[in-house]
């Protein structure tokens, strides 16, 4: 067996659809984007939607947009990808680290109360591994305190909390289409508002700060979207949500078959979808294999696993100032495992992965 952690389905459709974009000679942003970007939002249930050419640029144009600057503090999980904080720094402001629930993963809403103070402008919130945050209570919080909420959705294409999706349940939502993520589009990422002058000032800063051609009203960077990589999404969001319904079936399967193989197996909260972007176990205490032995273990037969992710970004070097007390990512990142769950996993290879991992126990 050959079981990869990862693995993005690339179609005929897609091909045939870069294929065309290259003929009609329209190769960056134009018209494809603009169908890709209207889809997008009515998919999610915005208003609006505007693509780029990165999660991280959606993240920090949003900030931008929203004037997130110099003095600022924005409170972001410690456990998730840098990005989430980096896109904070990279608009002169400060991240503020609040630590996780042990249970999801996600963004702990009582740490997040602990840390609102004044200078604080806003809270990003993760979909961690396609699980949305508590969305209500963080909600609450930033509405006591007149601070934005932003979704960092790009785990969580179609996951929904209270029957919304990912992309609506927030001021803002961000997301990326990085090829292991639940579509893609090579590179990209997408902003989703319903706020249409938020759009405008997006659009704004992602081509240069032009109002119009040459005529330049802000400080922009080249964060567009390509015809390209539209055509790809386009495809891609045809097919995301018998992507997702795989993925939901292939984390139940796993749920049920490696349930008494001394793992801590995902868990869900009611009323939301998990769209399971990474199956993510816990190698607990007592276990009879360190994290290191299980992964060397699943490689020597054929299974890919990988660490999501092994440093809190508190605990980044180039945070070193901002460290912070978050024991319970400093734990998980010392602990967690993802397995794979992605659409292209077969049931037999789903047998062959459980199978193997209930017999490291027993060895």
């Amino acid at each position: 067996m050959d079981i990869p952690v990862a693995r993005p389905f690339i179609g005929e459709e897609e091909i045939e659809a870069v294929v065309r974009v290259m003929r009609s000679g329209m190769l960056a942003q134009g018209s494809v984007v603009t169908e890709f970007e209207s889809r997008f939002a009515e998919y999610c249930g915005a208003e609006h939607a505007v693509g780029v050419n990165s999660g991280t640029a959606a993240l920090h144009a949003a900030l931008l947009a929203v004037g997130i600057g110099p003095g600022d503090e924005v409170i972001v999980p410690a456990f998730t990808f840098f990005a989430t904080a980096s896109a904070v720094s990279m608009c002169g402001a400060k991240p503020v680290f609040a630590d996780v629930d042990p249970r999801t993963f996600n963004i702990d809403p009582d740490s997040v109360a602990s840390l609102i103070r004044p200078g604080v402008r806003a809270v990003i919130g993760v979909h961690l591994f396609g699980q949305p945050f508590d969305v209500r209570a963080i909600r609450d919080l930033c509405d006591d305190s007149d601070l934005l909420l932003i979704e960092d959705a790009a785990q969580a294409h179609g996951a929904e909390s209270g029957g919304r999706r990912a992309g609506s349940l927030a001021d803002i939502g961000c997301f990326s289409f990085y090829p292991t993520k639940n579509m893609t589009t090579g590179e990209g990422g997408m902003v989703t508002t319903d706020a249409a002058g938020l759009a405008e000032r997006i659009r704004l800063l992602i081509n240069h700060g032009q109002s119009q051609k040459y005529l330049h009203t802000a400080i922009g960077y080249n964060y567009r979207m390509t015809n390209m990589g539209a055509a790809i999404g386009l495809v891609q969001l045809g097919r995301v949500e018998g992507f997702n319904e795989r993925r939901i079936h292939n984390a139940r399967y796993l749920d049920r078959h490696l349930a008494g193989a001394g793992l801590v197996t995902p868990y869900t909260v009611p009323d939301v979808r998990h769209v399971y972007h990474q199956y993510v176990v816990k190698i607990p205490a007592g276990y009879p294999l360190s994290r290191d032995e299980f992964m060397s273990a699943l490689a020597e037969r054929g299974i890919g696993t990988a660490v999501h992710y092994p440093i809190p970004v508190s605990r980044q070097p180039v945070y070193a100032s901002e460290r912070g007390s978050c024991p319970v990512s400093e734990d998980l990142a010392a602990s967690v495992v993802s397995l794979p769950v992605h659409p292209l996993v077969s049931d037999e290879e789903l047998e062959y992965m459980c199978g193997a991992i209930r017999g490291l126990r027993d060895e």
